[in-house]
């Protein structure tokens, strides 16, 4: 495939995207952008969050994962699908009887400004990261498939990436978020699909054929119950799958922004059950994908690459399969990165515009709209000075980075909301952003030490510890006598 037939892959999407943008943004407000009038029907939101679960980083990484996992990823989607229950029918009916906006709101009303304004820090230091973690995926592919080609420098790259982002979800918010995610979802599942069947047309597989290279290969194997002290041991990543998935999503303001843009709380349940079911057929496609391209550089004699992230691009641009298999890797890849980069930027003007600024509380309609703005566009500078940080740092799978980031910064958060639901104690709201700084930090040296000392590696279940430090570290803070 072509420098140019990626430039015009690329730039055909992204028309598309714009007009999709354009249409469904038309005389938003700040309503519509924080949570799109809350007239989402479910069965849209529901298309919307099957594509919004899926990043680029999955379209990437969870393919070359199976060359040193196998389908061990499936035990932590198991875990997701119960976590999705738990997000649907705990956390939805208290977000909609409180009527927030941000999610955080929640804290405040509970705690105090203290513990709402710990919530929002937390998750805009986690979402920045991630986010500007998955444009720096889609950034590496473009620079290897097109930029390094016409000799660009990568600056240029992730600069021309974030004006896009910025430039298509600038008026529409979350209204627009809906209909580009449902663009989205139904872009990658067909370029995962359609990927699927050239792939195995090109090895000379029927479905019974691809059915027994699936099931015999050593890459297949889903369960790990030998090795308790192994990072991939099965109830680690089953219980790290429910903790990250609840925290991850439940008690993500990008990802709930969708969900509670429903008219009513029946409506987003009907949406995150319908999301679950489908986020497990979309990864298990996504495994045996992998299996199919180890397969397929093995019968062609291609060199594996140094990093599994890179197989997918590697067989599916320069593997001499038809150019279509070229084409749909970019689209999926583009429409998935930019669309979860765009509601990132979103969620992040959200929260910080509510969270740490008041603005709903501090402005009218017309100031907040000038100062929504300009926020939004200071988070797309900050993204993209993270994406070129991360340039010359990220040096392993994607995907663990993504979870191991998360481990650490949504941990202080899912503790204060548990401690929020599961308890009716008050405290002293002043010193919760030392137990939320402390608990990460308390984390690192538990992990630290049960590797040295117990030869335990703590792998993505490191976010339950970090939930119980702060939720013990709230418990210290409790007013005796008061409940």
């Amino acid at each position: 495939m072509t420098p140019t037939a990626v430039i015009f892959t690329v730039l055909g999407y992204i028309a598309i995207l714009f007009l999709v943008a354009w249409y469904s943004g038309q005389k938003a407000g700040n309503a519509a952008f924080f949570t799109g009038n809350r007239q989402t029907p479910w069965y849209m939101a529901a298309l919307a969050m099957i594509g919004a679960a899926i990043s680029g980083v999955t379209f990437i990484s969870v393919p070359g994962s199976v060359g040193t996992d196998a389908f061990s990823y499936m035990q932590m989607v198991a875990g997701f699908t119960i976590g999705q229950f738990i997000v649907a029918f705990v956390l939805i009916p208290t977000l909609y009887r409180l009527k927030v906006v941000s999610l955080y709101e929640y804290l405040d009303s509970r705690f105090g400004i203290a513990s709402h304004r710990s919530g929002a820090a937390f998750f805009f230091l986690s979402k920045i990261l991630g986010a500007a973690l998955r444009v720096y995926v889609v950034c590496t592919v473009m620079q290897l498939l097109v930029f390094s080609h016409y000799g660009l420098p990568f600056w240029l790259n992730a600069s021309l990436s974030m004006l896009l982002v910025w430039l298509y979800t600038r008026q529409g918010g979350v209204k627009s978020l809906i209909w580009t995610d449902t663009l989205k979802t139904l872009c990658l599942v067909g370029s995962l699909v359609l990927t699927l069947f050239f792939i195995s047309r090109s090895l000379d597989l029927g479905w019974a054929d691809l059915h027994r290279e699936v099931t015999q290969s050593p890459l297949s194997k889903m369960l790990f119950f030998e090795d308790p002290s192994s990072d991939r041991y099965f109830w680690k990543m089953f219980f790290a799958g429910i903790v990250m998935l609840v925290a991850m999503t439940g008690l993500d303001q990008d990802m709930m922004q969708r969900n509670m843009s429903c008219p009513t709380p029946r409506d987003a349940q009907k949406n995150i059950v319908i999301t679950a079911l489908a986020q497990i057929v979309v990864i298990y496609l996504f495994l045996v994908l992998g299996i199919l391209l180890y397969l397929y550089m093995e019968r062609t004699g291609m060199t594996p690459p140094e990093k599994g992230d890179q197989i997918f691009s590697m067989v599916a641009v320069d593997g001499g399969l038809p150019v279509i298999v070229g084409v749909l890797f970019v689209v999926g890849l583009i429409s998935s990165t930019y669309s979860a980069a765009g509601s990132a930027l979103t969620a992040l003007t959200t929260s910080f515009t509510i969270d740490i600024l008041d603005g709903t509380k501090r402005y009218d309609d017309k100031r907040l709209t000038t100062v929504r703005q300009r926020v939004h566009i200071l988070m797309a500078v900050g993204m993209l000075l993270l994406i070129l940080a991360f340039e010359s740092l990220a040096n392993d799978s994607v995907i663990n980075l993504v979870y191991q980031m998360a481990s650490y910064t949504y941990g202080p958060i899912l503790g204060m909301f548990l401690f929020g639901m599961f308890t009716r104690l008050k405290i002293r709201d002043r010193y919760v952003p030392w137990v939320a700084v402390a608990a990460p930090l308390l984390s690192i040296a538990l992990q630290w030490a049960a590797r040295e000392y117990w030869n335990y590696q703590i792998g993505f279940e490191l976010l339950i510890y970090n939930a119980a430090f702060t939720f013990v570290g709230m418990l210290l803070l409790v007013r005796h006598h008061e409940k």
